[in-house]
């Protein structure tokens, strides 16, 4: 396995200075960020263009990351592919083709994004919205040599996201219907174990059942607020008391978390996702934060 980085925390740095001080700083691969690059930033962690898909230079993006010593772990891209507005969906959905094509011609294997939710609509309804639109997106990115791999946040993290989330494959109920409706080896995981702690799934044998589905894997960690819990009840959804931390600093146990991936045979990239509000604001308290990460995941990953 190799140690990488999503570059979205990064958003006002260019691509050459993020692979410069990763590769400085004993990072191999890098998961770069690939929104648009008209929209800006629309949430936290979410807008930033490291590769502009709609403005591709191949021989820049090679160069950059051939000098440095890394390499690509996946292209990302994380939209709500299913929202309810038809042309936000359409403007989702085209853009997430567009970066398949940047994957196919800068010879990545993978592309990160969402299933999608609409928030409103029970689970049943929302299936019936994923038939219109995943198998097509599946088939766009199998015929490039692309694989799709899906995170498994929720998207709860506000109340603009409430109650239902914006990303229908958190559990796995949700993976099991999805990838009975699309059976493709190009459709799979990009697992993050953070989200299965505050969901009570357990991530070793989450790890474990769909090893075969595992295409890439963030490291991200999770406190629960026992305080916030306490007021707010599991009936509100993790609001008030889901706490995204960096590897190390919430109650994965990264060691069993990476054991499990040993014994399921996984062998490409544990890319660290920063999305810790105590190590952000700054430059250096983010680069900061990504080096407490990098050295608690460090000695387990060979």
């Amino acid at each position: 396995m190799k140690l990488g980085l999503l570059t979205a925390a990064f958003p006002d740095l260019s691509l050459e200075q993020v692979a410069d001080w990763a590769a400085a700083n004993g990072f191999e691969m890098l998961e770069i960020a690939c929104w648009p690059s008209e929209i800006g930033e629309q949430r936290r962690y979410a807008g930033v263009c490291h590769v502009d898909a709609d403005a591709l230079d191949v021989d820049a993006v090679r160069e950059t990351m051939s000098r440095h010593g890394l390499e690509i772990s996946s292209l990302a891209y994380y939209p709500n592919n299913l929202h309810p507005d038809p042309e936000e969906r359409e403007a989702a959905n085209g853009h997430l083709r567009k970066v398949i094509d940047a994957a196919q011609a800068l010879g990545v294997g993978i592309v990160g994004t969402f299933v999608g939710r609409d928030k409103t609509k029970n689970v049943p309804d929302n299936f019936e919205e994923f038939r219109e639109v995943w198998p097509g997106l599946v088939d766009y990115a199998a015929e490039r040599g692309v694989r799709i791999a899906i995170e498994n946040c929720p998207m709860i993290f506000s109340y603009d996201e409430w109650p239902g989330g914006t990303n229908l494959a958190s559990s796995p109920a949700m993976w099991d219907e999805m990838f009975s409706i699309v059976d493709s080896p190009s459709f799979g995981l990009n697992l993050d174990p953070s989200h299965l702690v505050w969901l009570q799934i357990d991530y070793e044998r989450v790890v474990r059942d769909y090893a075969s589905k595992l295409f890439h894997v963030h490291a991200k960690d999770l406190e629960i607020d026992r305080e916030g819990l306490y007021r707010n009840g599991t009936i509100s959804l993790g609001m008030g008391w889901q706490v995204p931390r960096l590897p190390g600093l919430g109650e994965v146990r990264w060691d069993r978390f990476v054991a499990a991936l040993y014994r399921a045979g996984y062998d490409h990239v544990v890319s660290i996702e920063h999305e810790d509000r105590s190590f952000e604001g700054e430059e250096e308290l983010v680069k900061r934060g990504f080096l407490i990460a990098r050295d608690v995941l460090r000695p387990l990953i060979r």
